[in-house]
């Protein structure tokens, strides 16, 4: 399976060379280098950015800035991605990352948490990426659909949690037991479609009817 994620690297949209000394910094300097989106789900995200051509776009969970810069790279001139972090400790890595990149102009860093700032804004989101904390997964989808129009897509990341989701040892986890959660509400809420990709750990995109 490596050589085959190798051959797949490979033959996909190169990786910017300011997301690739990101994705290093991220790996060195971050307890959890590995929850950064990476080459292939971050030129995902900017292709689905380009097929939905969102005018905002709402992030939960800023980790680096991976995933941001990424999505605001498929942005159209005027879109706007906010994103939120809740660890205030991430901001003295991230913010420098995101304010010196080539799409500084189209993102909005906030510290906070967005299940209570995100609502203040005002606006109404086209798309949105939630990849925030695991156990409320499902508050955080309750949050973000409510601010979402109709028609709008919700990406979802970690949803299949490397496994643990069908791992019987995992089921006292409490960041498993969040996702699945969240994975058996998405199921069964008439108010979306949704479609679960296995890539990486496990995407899922979410339509809002």
């Amino acid at each position: 399976m490596e050589s085959l994620d190798e051959y797949i690297l490979q033959h996909i949209e190169p990786e910017p060379d300011y997301l690739y000394r990101l994705w290093r910094a991220t790996n060195i300097h971050m307890l959890h280098g590995r929850m950064a989106s990476g080459h292939l789900q971050g030129r995902l995200l900017k292709m689905l950015v380009q097929m939905i051509q969102p005018k905002n776009i709402l992030e939960v969970g800023t980790f680096s800035g991976y995933s941001a810069l990424c999505m605001a790279e498929g942005l159209e001139e005027g879109g706007r991605l906010y994103t939120f972090e809740i660890n205030d400790e991430q901001e003295d890595f991230t913010r420098p990352w995101i304010e010196g990149s080539p799409v500084a102009d189209k993102i909005e860093f906030i510290i906070g948490d967005a299940n209570v700032e995100a609502p203040k804004l005002g606006i109404v989101f086209d798309m949105a990426f939630i990849d925030g904390d695991k156990r409320t997964y499902q508050q955080t989808y309750e949050t973000v659909l409510s601010l979402l129009r109709p028609g709008g897509f919700i990406i979802a990341d970690n949803t299949l949690w490397d496994g643990h989701v069908i791992d019987p040892n995992y089921q006292k986890d409490q960041q498993t037991r969040g996702i699945e959660t969240f994975n058996d509400f998405v199921k069964n809420d008439t108010r979306v479609e949704q479609v679960i990709l296995p890539l990486r750990d496990g995407l899922t995109i979410i339509r809002k009817k």
